[in-house]
């Protein structure tokens, strides 16, 4: 709440700043790049078990291939802060690249050849990650910082942002959905081909935004964008916000081994690969019901606090799940649901606070790092799929049965059985783990202290509306 005699800035009121043909274009932009995310992260671990090679092996391979990760998201945040194009956008050229490299290199990570040695098909995996990485992160940290030159208002930013989540879960939820049943016993498609077919979806997506997006806000003249690799140091130094927000997704998302296991775990827990999108439907349900009444939610509803509490209402409901486990599938449907509440409404807010923090940082260190704070974004959100090998290195630790089959199909054909131990680390990964993470997600939360009225506020002198003194006056903490 604000101070007694203060009047909140007037932000929820005013006229947007953007057009809707440039939101539109903005908000598809995620929709086609969830869908290439989700093919490979949420299905190249499912094709990895499927190769003939050794789990252990496969999780050593993919740790070694996100360790990328560490290099691409410094270089590439430098690089954006860096590199001035002809037009004067510093999002939009990249956007516009990206928009091509993404869907190739997905495609190409599926392909590895059947008739090699296993020490030739990881070093494929690992080459074609590190080209899906580098172009993911050039996709990553351009959109999320084209929102801070697209508006400075926070509330029209808060809900540009929201959107676009909920345009991601859209397209996480296609693929999620499609994907299954493609490779099902049912139908029977080959990965290379399911890829091949998200692909071109997310290249006719993906591309709009750089026809139609606009970057209209420029910084103010004495925030350049001219600094040392000191000032960097500096600025994660002094902006404890970006490290204490991102250090509890960390723990959520690298936790999150459920959609690692997500296509096993329906095949051999509950008969068939086709349950996995029965369980997306369920937990897409709420989120669909929820997510386009959040912008009028966060009106009304500090989103830090909303997102919070709904962090500690996840992990409770994974404990749970876990406890109830996976032999009555009615009950277990019931459980995924509720859980899918708290769920939906983490992944919506998940990537909307760095907005917040960047203008914490300008304000506190008058740097304008934005592109250092993205890359941090996207560096925790791609950190986040360790939970990839995560996954497989557990699974491996109960005797996960090595097999190699083209699809579902082929699987069963085969008759491959796992032992009662590998199954109960199965069910131990795919929800006891979850619990967990979101559990040590909540420690660092309860340190975090941005909230929307002060953020506005900080967004206000950071564009020269509001000077400083006037600007902390009214801010409900002090930083």
């Amino acid at each position: 709440m604000a101070k007694p005699g203060v009047v909140p800035p007037a932000e929820s009121t005013a006229a947007p700043v953007t057009t809707r043909s440039e939101r539109l274009s903005y908000w598809i932009y995620y929709l086609g790049q969830a869908m290439a995310y989700v093919v490979l992260m949420g299905f190249s671990t499912s094709y990895l078990m499927m190769i003939g090679v050794n789990l252990g092996a496969v999780a050593t391979a993919m740790f070694v291939a996100k360790l990328w990760d560490v290099f691409a998201d410094a270089i590439f945040g430098v690089l954006y802060d860096k590199v001035k194009w002809k037009s004067g956008n510093k999002s939009i050229p990249w956007l516009r690249l990206a928009s091509f490299t993404v869907p190739v290199t997905t495609v190409l990570l599926f392909l590895i050849p059947s008739g090699v040695s296993p020490a030739f098909k990881l070093v494929w995996f690992v080459v074609a990650y590190i080209l899906w990485d580098t172009s993911y992160t050039m996709s990553d940290v351009p959109i999320y910082a084209m929102v801070t030159s697209m508006t400075n208002q926070v509330n029209e930013r808060n809900q540009i942002l929201s959107m676009a989540r909920l345009f991601a879960l859209g397209g996480s939820f296609v693929v999620s959905v499609i994907a299954p049943l493609l490779l099902s016993e049912k139908v029977g498609m080959s990965f290379s081909s399911m890829a091949l077919v998200i692909s071109a979806l997310v290249l006719v997506t993906m591309f709009p935004v750089s026809v139609f997006g606009k970057e209209r806000i420029k910084v103010r003249s004495g925030e350049s964008t001219h600094y040392a690799f000191k000032d960097i140091l500096a600025y994660l130094k002094h902006n404890k916000f970006l490290v204490l927000y991102y250090l509890g997704y960390l723990f959520w998302g690298i936790s999150a081994t459920d959609t690692v296991t997500s296509l096993f775990t329906a095949y051999y827990l509950f008969g068939t690969a086709a349950f996995a999108t029965v369980a997306t439907l369920v937990v897409a349900l709420p989120t669909i019901i929820i997510s386009p009444f959040m912008g009028r939610i966060l009106q009304r509803i500090d989103k830090f606090k909303l997102y919070f509490w709904s962090m500690v209402g996840l992990a409770a409901m994974s404990y749970v799940m876990f406890a109830v486990g996976y032999h009555n599938t009615t009950l277990y449907l019931l459980v995924l649901v509720i859980r899918a509440i708290p769920l939906g409404i983490v992944g919506v807010l998940g990537l909307t606070f760095t907005p917040d923090i960047v203008e914490y940082g300008l304000y506190k260190t008058h740097i304008d790092a934005r592109g250092i704070a993205f890359a941090f974004q996207s560096f925790v959100a791609k950190l986040s799929s360790m939970n990839s090998p995560l996954g497989l290195f557990l699974l491996s630790l109960f005797g996960w049965k090595t097999v190699e089959a083209a699809n579902f199909a082929e699987l069963a054909r085969k008759g491959v059985e796992q032992s009662a131990g590998a199954l109960g680390g199965l069910w131990a990964t795919n929800a006891l783990v979850p619990a967990i993470g979101c559990t040590l997600a909540v420690i660092p939360l309860l340190f975090y202290k941005l909230n929307d009225h002060d953020v506005q506020l900080m967004a206000k002198y950071n564009s020269g509306e509001l000077d400083l003194e006037a600007a902390n006056r009214q801010m409900t903490h002090k930083y």
